[in-house]
């Protein structure tokens, strides 16, 4: 059976949901004057994510790719995947339908179950090809403009977007909270240029 992220809260009340929160009289965590609100108790994530691929935001979107990039017949390596992401993330794709964007919100183990046949049945290679990151304290926002193809070797890509991924460090990793993405539709939603490799950049 596979592994699973799970996470235990310190002073955790019994019959309580795995998140924790109490108020706390010194309010640990928030700027001087900031009014009262429910804190949550300190808490150990336990992981079981390879050190290398939690070290930077670099690293953990790098990981991300190669695990669920790989040749037709080919097992992808979902513990890999799994361990990247916080307890309670979400992936979240964007799909316009009538003009109207319609949000589908997943969890880790849901998008293993749901892609696992397609990416390895009919092979996958996810690359990023331009990425813009911000990071303050322990919070990072990254845009990846990703492509997609069936083979390594395909020439141009059947399909690209954009994720848009939000990711935490607890003080020894880095942890995917959310990824949210949207496909190109180069006619009625193409990507800004922005957000391409320049000319003599990879594509």
């Amino acid at each position: 059976m596979p592994r699973t992220l799970t996470i235990t809260a310190i002073l955790a009340l019994a019959g309580t949901t795995p998140f924790m929160f109490a108020v706390s009289a010194e309010q640990p965590g928030l700027p001087t004057g900031h009014p009262a609100v429910s804190t949550p108790e300190k808490a150990v994530i336990e992981s079981n994510a390879n050190p290398a691929d939690v070290q930077s935001v670099d690293a953990i979107i790098d990981a991300y790719y190669a695990s669920v990039s790989g040749a037709k017949g080919v097992p992808r390596d979902w513990e890999r995947f799994l361990s990247l992401f916080m307890p309670d993330a979400q992936l979240i794709v964007s799909r316009t339908v009538d003009g109207q964007s319609i949000p589908l919100a997943i969890s880790p183990q849901e998008f293993v179950e749901s892609n696992r046949t397609y990416f390895e049945k009919g092979g996958y290679f996810e690359s990023d090809i331009n990425r813009e990151s911000n990071e303050f304290g322990h919070i990072a926002q990254v845009f990846s403009t990703y492509a997609s193809r069936r083979a390594l070797e395909d020439p141009e890509p059947y399909s690209r977007g954009i994720n848009s991924m939000l990711l935490m460090n607890t003080g020894d990793r880095w942890w995917i909270t959310t990824v949210m993405w949207e496909s190109e539709y180069p006619e009625t939603n193409p990507i800004p240029q922005q957000f391409l490799p320049t000319p003599d950049g990879d594509s």
